[in-house]
């Protein structure tokens, strides 16, 4: 078996059980949760990056406000995105956020249209078509829109968008990331701590404790996985591999936390999965066209 695919499936089953880790913490607030992922994650990956010897980038990122503004603007997104999936999980909606990572290809190829100008493809205009109506059969049926979801999908979207054109690769672009995070988590958990609401500290629970610790290395290790992957497999492998993740935190939803998933809900997932078909068929279909004609 190709290295590439077993670091890549890793990584996203590994992503898949997110939702148990952040229902272990239940009774830490998101936020909490949030800053202690931003502070732990930096301590693990200052730990790699001095084993591997990787800090020549820094000096030279730090001398360029313009890569440095970039990476602003994508930790806040990442923030959002975390923070929002945190507050999902232990709020009863995993399976909402399931659905943005589902739609989360899809909200690629708008930004690809509207912020690169791309030209899309008549299978992708009709694959963007369908998603569009099983957002709108959802919206019908639960009376809202399902914001949740397209927050998660634009948020991550746009955190792709950015890093998809960072000059920094992924271990070094975490590690800025939460650097530029690291001192509001830093003055947050202070203040926590100052007003005796520190759920790190004040916890009876051992476990709470190591859970929280354990963000780091959680964080990293499989975004770790992921690079690794992602440079020894093809993009149209890894595109498939992608729906391991949100496909695990939908059962999870539905086995383990035992959400409402009535059939209504069940046809707007459906139309949005055969959006999602469409695309990756058409993706197929025009790069085997492009390789007989070449």
């Amino acid at each position: 078996m190709n290295p590439g695919i077993l670091y890549a499936t890793s990584a996203f089953f590994f992503w898949g059980l997110f939702p148990l880790y952040f229902h272990a913490l239940g009774e830490v607030p998101p936020m909490q949760i949030l800053a202690h992922r931003m502070l732990w994650s930096l301590l693990f990956l200052v730990i790699v990056l001095s084993a591997r010897q990787q800090w020549k980038w820094l000096p030279r990122v730090l001398a360029q406000p313009r890569i440095l503004g970039s990476f602003v603007a994508s930790s806040l997104l990442l923030t959002a995105n975390w923070g929002l999936y945190i507050w999902s999980v232990n709020n009863g909606h995993v399976i909402d956020a399931s659905l943005g990572y589902f739609i989360n290809p899809l909200v690629n190829v708008l930004l690809g249209l509207i912020v690169l100008k791309e030209k899309l493809r008549r299978g992708q205009w009709i694959a963007m078509a369908v998603a569009a109506g099983g957002v709108a059969w959802l919206t019908w049926d639960a009376g809202q829109l399902p914001w949740i979801a397209l927050i998660l999908g634009i948020t991550f979207g746009g955190y792709g968008l950015l890093r998809k054109t960072a000059a920094l690769a992924a271990l070094e672009g975490l590690s800025l990331e939460t650097m530029i995070l690291f001192p509001l988590a830093l003055v947050y958990v202070l203040w926590l701590s100052w007003h005796g609401e520190n759920a790190f500290i004040n916890t009876p629970h051992d476990g709470t404790r190591w859970l929280l610790a354990a963000a780091g290395p959680i964080t990293a290790i499989p975004l770790l996985l992921f690079a690794a992957g992602a440079r020894k497999i093809p993009m149209a492998v890894l595109g498939l591999i992608q729906y391991l993740s949100p496909t695990m935190q939908a059962l999870l939803g539905v086995w383990v936390f035992h959400e409402a998933f009535p059939q209504a809900r069940l046809i707007g997932f459906l139309i949005i999965w055969a959006a999602l078909m469409l695309y990756l068929l058409e993706g197929w279909w025009s790069g085997r066209r492009n390789t007989s004609s070449a």
